[in-house]
């Protein structure tokens, strides 16, 4: 590491650790309904919500009904987009769609992964966006949901939260209360902030048309531009990721300057750190969400130093070539490659690092272009869990989550029923962790499995392909033609030589394998290698997504069900210790070592054996 990459790590955790009390204090107050400094500008919008939605305030869901409301909502939101990207050809007023995109450019295979995409938080977008949405469906369309989910998340953690805190409880909160809370008074303002300050630092948001610009060596060059501001700042606050360009947060539109790119990433960490204070002071007891944060805290900084280590050492190849691969005063040295020279590499890593602990998915470099070990990090960042810090909401019941396993595993040790937050932790709660963990897992090797098997019969290339295409096609076995590009391009065959849909090798098995960790994960982020958008990857990462959002989900909202309708156990001498330093280990070894244990055989596949062959000069890469 250098001493830049370091000091960047540094500043941005510190800044971190120092919005995370006001933040969390803040939340826990409005979503026990408490009054704020915001109540006498938004308390009437809230209550006029309630009147024109007929929520009743007071009413207390069971977390059958809880659940429900949430599936309802997600599904809702999501045929609505689907609905509006199929006819986005119809809606020009106002000049929201001046480059006359329509539902061509979204077909039905495109929009459903889509809108699943959006609802379920993931954002992962197999489309280009710039030639792809309108403004309309960039504002309406996709950028509405970025507030629908970011707020779900948010009503799920806190209904997580008062499962520890109720005694004898039937209920476990209103969802469309804590929903309306969060969007109202933490999304709302945060982004008005956030945006007039995007905007003051050279983030564009107008409604013109792409402008047609000659360049100083005569050529033309279309410029996309639109309501970038607004989207961006709930893109990131909402740990949603979704880019307003294809290049995301490495174009200079979407992120014109260090002092942007800071913010970025501070909005990406804000709430989900936050929300780990929330939760220490509503179970009576902050050390818990210190305890919570510290275990969060410890990955995310080991691997920020890994990954910025790893790409600053570069590649031994390019290095044998004679190129300079360390860092001097007038050069960045290790490996550039992908990377924004605007940024150079430790603000990109701890861009990748920040994005992939948090189920952003927003990047500010290509993850494809990291060295294998770089490229490890945000990979096993996602197949976590997202817990790591994770997405808004999602981070902190996830590793509410791998805390009672964590309980449970200590009970056993000692020989006695565990606890947690003065709640016996028995079968069922443990049952409902242990299922969540297996369903991820199977979503995430089961689709890798299947996509690294679609494949070409060995031996046919591309060459072979295009000159015997009638032939071919006809001796290929049904699921090939899934994955293939219009009918015409070989699937991702490993061994294929040419114009695949992702690269050969231990690479490109890593692109599949991030691709279902990213959308299972509700990530978003991807390699970047990988052609993404062909029936069979936009049907299987649509089915991905909603595994990973909903059927995690559902068993968490029962562990809370459970929880709060238990009685409070009072600490004895035997009582396992939560917010202790032993604590902190504990709960990061279960959440190492349960994924490491479960994915390492297909890690050992791609990037590890990567690894190996980069490492040897010998060995092609």
């Amino acid at each position: 590491m250098t001493l830049n990459g370091t000091l960047q790590i540094l500043l941005f955790f510190g800044l971190i650790l120092a919005i995370t009390k006001p933040m969390g204090l803040f939340m826990a107050k409005v979503f026990e309904g408490e009054r704020t400094f915001l109540t006498p500008v938004l308390g009437g919008f809230e209550r006029l919500t309630y009147r024109l939605c007929g929520i009743d305030e007071k009413e207390d869901m069971k977390w059958t009904s809880y659940a429900i409301s949430v599936l309802l909502f997600s599904l809702v939101g999501a045929l609505l987009t689907y609905g509006l990207l199929r006819a986005q050809g119809m809606f020009n007023m106002f000049g929201w769609n001046p480059q006359g995109f329509s539902g061509k450019d979204m077909g039905p295979d495109l929009a459903a992964n889509t809108a699943t995409s959006f609802a379920t938080n993931t954002n992962w977008q197999a489309y280009t966006p710039e030639t792809t949405v309108s403004y309309f469906s960039n504002m309406v369309s996709l950028a509405i949901h970025n507030w629908m989910s970011a707020a779900t998340g948010m009503a799920i953690a806190v209904a997580m939260i008062r499962g520890f805190t109720r005694r004898s409880a039937k209920g476990i909160g209103n969802f469309w209360v804590d929903t309306v809370r969060g969007t109202l008074y933490v999304l709302l303002p945060l982004c008005l902030i956030g945006g007039t300050v995007f905007i003051a630092g050279g983030v564009p948001q107008n409604f013109l048309p792409y402008q047609i610009v000659t360049t100083l060596e005569g050529a033309k060059q279309t410029i996309a531009q639109g309501p970038v501001a607004s989207q961006e700042i709930i893109k990131m606050l909402g740990t949603n990721g979704g880019g307003f360009f294809n290049a995301n947060s490495a174009h200079p539109f979407e992120n014109p300057s260090n002092f942007i790119n800071l913010l970025q990433i501070l909005a990406i960490f804000a709430i989900p750190a936050g929300l780990t204070y929330t939760f220490g002071k509503l179970v009576g007891n902050t050390r818990q969400g210190w305890a919570i944060f510290g275990a969060m805290s410890s990955m995310f900084l080991v691997g920020a130093i890994v990954c910025n280590t790893a790409e600053q050492a570069g590649n031994p190849h390019v290095a044998k070539l004679g190129v300079a691969t360390q860092a001097t005063a007038t050069q960045p040295g290790g490996n550039m490659e992908g990377k924004e020279t605007r940024f150079g590499i430790g603000a990109s890593t701890l861009f990748a690092t920040i994005t992939t602990d948090a189920s952003c998915g927003a990047v500010n470099g290509m993850h494809d272009s990291f060295t294998p070990i770089g490229g490890l990090i945000p990979m096993f960042n996602i197949l976590t869990g997202e817990v790591i810090f994770g997405g808004v909401g999602a981070g902190l019941y996830g590793m509410l989550m791998f805390a009672i396993i964590g309980v449970f595993i200590a009970g056993l040790m000692v020989g006695r029923t565990p606890e947690y937050i003065g709640k016996k932790i028995e079968k069922f709660e443990v049952q409902m962790s242990m299922l969540v963990i297996l369903i991820l897992a199977a979503s995430i090797l089961g689709f890798t499995a299947l996509s690294a098997n679609t494949t070409y019969p060995p031996g046919t290339t591309a060459q072979t392909f295009d000159d015997k295409h009638a032939a071919d096609e006809a001796k290929l076995p049904p699921l090939a033609s899934w994955n293939h590009v219009n009918g015409s391009t070989p699937s991702n065959y490993l061994g294929a030589t040419t114009n695949n849909t992702n690269n050969g090798g231990a690479h490109g098995f890593s692109e599949i394998l991030y691709m279902y960790a990213s959308t299972t994960g509700n990530n978003g982020s991807a390699f970047g290698g990988i052609t993404s958008n062909t029936p069979h990857y936009n049907v299987t990462g649509m089915l991905a997504m909603l595994i990973g959002r909903f059927l995690m989900i559902i068993p968490l909202l029962a562990i809370a069900g459970s929880l709060a309708a238990k009685k409070r156990v009072p600490e004895s001498s035997g009582t396992f210790a939560t917010d202790s330093g032993t604590f902190v280990a504990l709960l990061v070894g279960v959440v190492f070592l349960i994924n490491v244990l479960t994915f390492f055989p297909a890690l050992a596949l791609g990037p590890i054996v990567e690894h190996y062959q980069m490492s040897s000069l010998k060995a092609p890469i």
